[in-house]
């Protein structure tokens, strides 16, 4: 073994190591602090655009999810670049790449792509915004954050809904809290022997008593049929948005009691039987049950 020669190959290859060391190094270094300083720089970023939207009253929180991602995301993509840059990697081609690999993954995502697409009509025609309680298909509840590629919201029992965009989108949104003032629409039943007057004064003033009721428009009520069983009136009244709810509980029970004070009855399903002629063959057979056979006299 010819060890100076070996001597003499690692003595070259601790010198290209060194001068490697001494180029690469400090922008491997460089790179780790540009990565380092943007990922905490971007969350503070994004944390800041949050906090300024909360305190604005002219931008609509609705945003606030949305732009915090945007900034979020937005800043690691330079940080990642410049890092690359840093490293003396080409930048330019790299960006090409991504594209082309953007475009393939996009074609694979179409789904994504849809909920991103939807999210931006949903903040620019605004059919829902943070903080309204809307009906969107089988999703219902108060919005809590619109954002990139889903929503979140809870529903009226305190479940937490994670509804995808594109469901928003495509289907009916019915949103409750825009919907200001709303009617309480219930019927109750009376009897058909009960006075008719007598049960839309009671209930009007069963209403009038009401303070979440609103006067104007002022309460209503119809006979709206004439069921099987009872006669319909139908109670319409208006009152807040926020009010609906507990508004329409307090007026059935206001009603039961009302309608049992003033003796007049809410009837349930009945059916009243009339016979008018008994066939003949049925009245024959009642005949022969009566009469005792030959030969035996009745007990």
């Amino acid at each position: 073994m010819d060890f100076t020669k070996l001597n003499n190959d690692v003595s070259d290859f601790t010198t290209k190591m060194v001068e490697w060391a001494g180029t690469a190094l400090p922008n491997l270094i460089a790179a780790l602090l540009i990565l380092g300083i943007g990922w905490w720089l971007s969350a503070y970023a994004a944390r800041g655009i949050a906090s300024l939207v909360e305190k604005q009253p002219y931008v609509d929180p609705t945003l606030k999810g949305v732009l915090k991602r945007i900034v979020r995301w937005g800043l690691l993509v330079l940080v990642f670049v410049a890092a690359l840059s840093q490293l003396g990697v080409a930048t330019t081609s790299m960006l090409a790449a991504l594209g082309a690999i953007g475009l393939a993954i996009g074609l694979a995502l179409q789904g994504t792509l849809a909920n991103i697409a939807a999210g931006v009509m949903i903040l620019w025609l605004r059919p829902l915004r943070v903080g309204e309680f809307v009906e969107a298909g089988d999703a219902v509840g108060t919005v809590n954050e619109v954002g990139l590629f889903a929503t979140n919201m809870t529903t009226f029992e305190g479940v937490s809904l994670f509804v995808p965009n594109s469901k928003l989108w495509d289907t009916k949104v019915i949103n409750y809290t825009r919907s200001n003032p709303r009617m309480v629409r219930e019927t109750f039943g009376i009897a058909y022997e009960d006075d008719i007057a007598k049960a839309r004064k009671t209930l009007l003033a069963m209403v009038a008593k009401n303070d979440k009721v609103l006067t104007s428009p002022e309460p209503v009520i119809y006979v709206s049929s004439l069921g099987d069983n009872a006669v319909a009136l139908e109670l319409r009244a208006w009152t807040k948005g926020p009010d609906w709810v507990e508004t329409r509980f307090e007026l059935i029970e206001g009603a039961k009691l009302a309608l049992d004070a003033a003796g007049i009855s809410i009837p349930f399903p009945q059916r009243d039987l009339h016979i008018k002629d008994m066939p003949a063959s049925a009245a024959d057979v009642g005949e022969k049950a009566e009469k005792p056979a030959k030969g035996k006299s009745a007990a």
